[in-house]
């Protein structure tokens, strides 16, 4: 098929109609407002579900209530309103149904502003909502994989009843570049075995409340076994120039993208850098990262907050490699420029294993810290 210029927001929500989409609920709120507007008209036109409910809260409600039919569900959103969306997101994933959300973040903490930031690492990675649960968490870094992981995120919500998030933030959301949409596929007739809704057979049942704490620790024991075949199978990440790097730039979605570009620029003064762009957050590229603190001379973590990936990576790093970290919070996104001068500092030396790369971070951004 041939290539298209797409918008990462008509991107993603075609791509989620031609894999089947066959219930959207949603509300406006900018960087992604572009989605439900194109689904408002593309899913009536398909006779599917459309849905912009009173809110936030509504529309994950909404979104809850078909993914126990067991049809392919979805919603999208930008930071604030998906703090809104927590409850129902917790409770989606103790009752175990399926569904996808896409998240374009934007400046925070608040309601912050319009601008892209990748600051709802934390909330998406380690559970945003109340209680044990896993949701997966993709970050692609341009359209192409937006729309391919999309389709995909379908697929893993159903293989494991999984919540699947699609984090990216708003400069994705509202670019535009050539891209390949995928075939269409038939919405699926049949029925999940768990779902309800089928008047043929059995009752079912389905909710998140376990009156016994032994049936919820049932549950929760369940979700973590569950996860831990996610954390098996599912990791990816993408590496650009790591075999014979002497330092690994660490970043995802538009923080990769960018550091990409500084590694290039690096690699051209003779600097041996790689990047690692980890394309699933959840579950994370822990081993991999722990592989590389064992070989290189150092890490730069390089993101549009201030620090939420960086704790991860000290996590499997465990203070056997010298890290550091560079970061552009509150909708700031860095230039290659400001990425590769941290790259050639790193390259000076020296490093060091003490203290805090956070520290150090703010130290350099002195005049922005105040």
């Amino acid at each position: 098929m041939a290539k298209e210029l797409l918008k990462g927001n008509v991107a993603f929500a075609e791509a989620a109609v031609r894999a089947g989409l066959q219930a959207y609920f949603g509300y406006p709120i900018t960087p992604q407002t572009e989605a439900l507007e194109y689904l408002s008209n593309r899913m009536v036109n398909l006779g599917r579900a459309f849905v912009q409910a009173e809110s936030e809260l509504g529309a994950i409600n909404m979104v809850y209530g078909a993914a126990c039919t067991g049809k392919r569900v979805m919603t999208s959103s930008s930071s604030p309103g998906v703090s809104l969306m927590m409850e129902g997101i917790s409770y989606i994933a103790g009752t175990e149904v399926p569904m996808v959300l896409v998240n374009v973040m934007r400046g925070g903490p608040g309601l912050g502003n319009i601008a892209p930031a990748q600051s709802d690492y934390n909330q998406a990675v380690h559970g945003g909502g109340h209680g044990d649960y896993f949701p997966i968490v993709l970050a692609p870094a341009n359209i192409q994989e937006l729309i391919d992981l999309t389709v995909e995120s379908f697929d893993l919500a159903e293989k494991y009843r999984s919540i699947v998030m699609v984090l990216i933030d708003g400069s994705i959301g509202q670019m535009m570049e050539p891209a390949e949409l995928p075939p269409m596929q038939l919405p699926k007739t049949a029925t999940p075995d768990w779902a309800i809704g089928d008047i043929n057979r059995p009752k079912r049942i389905l909710n998140s409340l376990y009156i016994n704490p032994l049936d919820q620790e049932k549950v929760d024991m369940r979700l973590l076994k569950r996860w831990k075949t996610i954390e098996a199978n599912e990791v990816r990440f993408k590496e650009y120039y790591v075999d014979d790097a002497d330092f690994v730039v660490i970043g995802f979605g538009t923080a990769g993208r960018v550091a990409l570009s500084a590694v290039r620029m690096a690699r051209a003064e003779g600097i041996k850098v790689g990047l690692l762009r980890p394309v699933t957050l959840a579950p994370f590229p822990g081993e991999r990262i722990r592989a590389l603190s064992r070989e290189k001379k150092g890490l730069l973590v390089v993101e549009l907050n201030t620090g939420q990936m960086l704790e991860d990576i000290l996590k499997f790093s465990q203070g056997r490699i010298p890290v550091e970290f560079y970061g552009r919070p509150g909708g700031m996104i860095p230039v290659a420029d400001e990425i590769l001068r941290e790259v050639q500092r790193m390259a000076k030396g020296p490093l060091t294993l003490e203290g805090n790369p956070q520290d150090r971070w703010i130290e350099r951004m002195a005049e922005i810290a105040g």
